[in-house]
């Protein structure tokens, strides 16, 4: 998965290429394929849960944004700043900051592990006769955090590095509102309700379970496990972090500028209206997204 997604040269996220949006070979789209107006929301949120504080004493900082993109590019804003680090760019987070990420974390790799004959293994892959081949370690250190039973050939895909990284993140020298929007489950749900595991494969906008076909050439990803994510951010010094679905959040924290939008368009069906419709409505974005946002002083 490492290699798939980041390889220099031939990884799936370093290619020149598009991935995101509705035209011809993109792969997936995002809360952010919406337009200027998902980042408008995120803005207006940012301002609810900054409270009394002056968004002009902050930079907003996205993380892991496609190349000539990001969330407030064409937006107005009132941060002091707003920069992007790119996925090939190390990270540099100083000062007070909003620290903003839409589908990072779930792009990360994970390891997968079956549970056979009442015992874990962890599954890997290897090159066998000019293909790739799913196989089992004969060795490999279990995490403590699986189960210590399950039914046979359970499948869990651990996001463990997604962990990393946000160890990552908050272990820079700043302060501020982090903000995640992405996908995920407990970690009671993925061990007890999704017993084929949650990596899955996007090309050409349809989900499929063959992870090794079309290496470089399509999108791999697996729920991250909020539960851990929460963690990490307490242990970093966060205060109280909470996790809303994307519905829930926006309607909460930018309650004022929807209400807005939607009667500025009141009288006709906009593509503004729709993208509205398309972010919050549980049958598209709104509940198939989540946010996790927390705030350290």
């Amino acid at each position: 998965m490492e290699l798939a997604l980041y390889h220099p040269v031939v990884g799936y996220y370093r290619q020149p290429r598009r991935r995101v949006g509705y035209g011809p070979g993109t792969d997936f789209f995002t809360a952010s394929t919406s337009g200027a107006v998902f980042g408008e929301l995120i803005v207006a949120a940012c301002r609810a849960l900054l409270a009394d504080e002056d968004p002009a004493d902050y930079t907003f900082v996205e993380i892991g944004a496609e190349p000539d993109a990001g969330i407030l590019r064409h937006v107005a804003h009132p941060f002091s700043s707003a920069r992007t680090i790119r996925i090939d760019e190390p990270l540099a987070i100083t000062g007070r900051c909003v620290v903003f990420s839409n589908e990072l974390f779930d792009a990360q790799p994970c390891r997968r592990f079956v549970h056979r004959t009442g015992t874990w293994r962890e599954l890997a892959v290897e090159l066998r006769n000019g293909l790739l081949t799913e196989t089992t370690l004969a060795a490999a250190t279990i995490p403590a955090e699986l189960p210590a039973t399950a039914p046979e050939d359970y499948v869990i895909d651990a996001p463990l590095a997604a962990v990393e990284l946000l160890r990552q993140i908050a272990a820079q020298p700043w302060q501020g509102l982090f903000i995640a929007c992405d996908y995920g489950k407990s970690w009671q749900e993925l061990i007890t309700a999704t017993p084929g595991g949650t990596a899955r494969a996007y090309f050409n906008h349809t989900q499929g379970n063959d992870l090794l076909a079309r290496p470089g050439d399509q999108d791999l990803t697996c729920h991250i496990c909020w539960d851990w994510l929460e963690a990490g951010l307490s242990a970093a010094g966060f205060q109280a972090p909470q996790l809303e679905s994307q519905e829930a959040f926006l309607v909460k924290h930018a309650a004022a500028f929807i209400a807005t939008a939607s009667s500025a368009d009141a009288a006709r069906f906009s593509q503004r209206k729709l993208a509205l419709m398309q972010l919050l409505h549980p049958a598209h974005l709104g509940q198939k997204f989540q946010v996790l946002h927390a705030l350290r002083r």
